[in-house]
């Protein structure tokens, strides 16, 4: 049986810590910035984990 591909939208999307959860960038920052207020700005700029459910099928999809 041959080996699975790696899912490479995912791979551009999240990247896997050294300790094995998931980090990915939060939604809603492409555009309309100004609508936004200073707080939700911030907090969108940053990344955050993945919770432990989602983490499960996101690894099997990167076949790592």
């Amino acid at each position: 049986m041959p080996k699975q591909k790696t899912h490479k939208g995912l791979t551009k999307r999240v990247k896997i810590t050294a300790s094995g959860k998931v980090k990915r960038g939060r939604t809603g920052a492409g555009h309309l910035m100004s609508s936004k207020n200073a707080k939700r700005r911030r907090r969108v700029s940053s990344s955050t984990m993945m919770n432990s459910t989602t983490t499960r099928t996101t690894k099997i999809a990167m076949c790592k």
